[in-house]
């Protein structure tokens, strides 16, 4: 009777849309991945400076989408077997093993989980390497990119990339492209996160909202 006279309200019931940028870049001797920090509930902004570059080794990260809890937590599960891994193994674990971690949870867990995580780093057989994971897929490529704000900037990454790009190229390349979904994209905000991993380490940079690059539309 009750649930007659004062039904559920719809959005109730309604899928929650969540909404991020995400993009990763090799160049010669390394990798750059680049986030967007806005993390997005529906129509409302929960989180405005969240870090969406998970650490998952030294020399791994992970790019996070999705929903930020079931994303964060494959990195977390990630991050504590690669370091099993590498004290079994005495060395630091590849990317690839990384990335393969990252596929499998994904695909046991896909009616679970509402996560899309790219993974790059650096390793010593293998060099600057990004991997894209969805689903169960798996799939190497010189750059990838992720999230409701990566539709709006299909066109820049394609028409903007280039073969042996240097460490300071791929670097503007990443932040651009961030800059031009986080101005269309109103899931996508925030500041800028950066991480350029090569041989030496990761190096974090965060670009704020008022030192990102403009265009003639902004």
């Amino acid at each position: 009777m009750s649930g007659e006279m004062f039904p559920e309200p719809g959005w109730l019931s309604e899928e929650v849309k969540t909404g991020t940028t995400i993009i990763a870049v090799t160049f010669d001797g390394g990798v750059v991945l680049g986030s967007d920090s806005r993390v997005s509930a529906g129509e409302t902004v929960v989180n405005r400076v969240m870090n969406k570059l998970s650490l998952l080794h030294d020399k791994i990260y992970c790019a996070l989408s999705g929903s930020a809890a079931d994303a964060q937590t494959i990195a977390e599960i990630v991050n504590y077997q690669l370091d099993v891994h590498s004290i079994e193994v005495e060395d630091d674990p590849l990317v690839c093993s990384a990335a393969t971690l990252v596929k499998n949870i994904s695909y046991k867990y896909k009616e679970e989980l509402s996560a899309h995580l790219i993974v790059a780093g650096w390793d010593r057989k293998e060099g600057g390497q990004v991997y894209a994971t969805l689903n169960g897929l798996l799939t190497r490529q010189p750059f990838a990119i992720g999230g409701s704000g990566s539709f709006y900037i299909h066109g820049f990454v394609d028409a903007e990339y280039r073969k042996k790009m240097t460490k300071r190229e791929c670097q503007e390349f990443v932040v651009n492209a961030l800059s031009l979904a986080m101005g269309r994209d109103g899931s996508s905000g925030g500041v800028a996160y950066v991480v350029t991993i090569d041989q030496d380490g990761a190096e974090e940079k965060c670009v704020l909202g008022n030192e990102l690059p403009k265009f003639f539309d902004q």
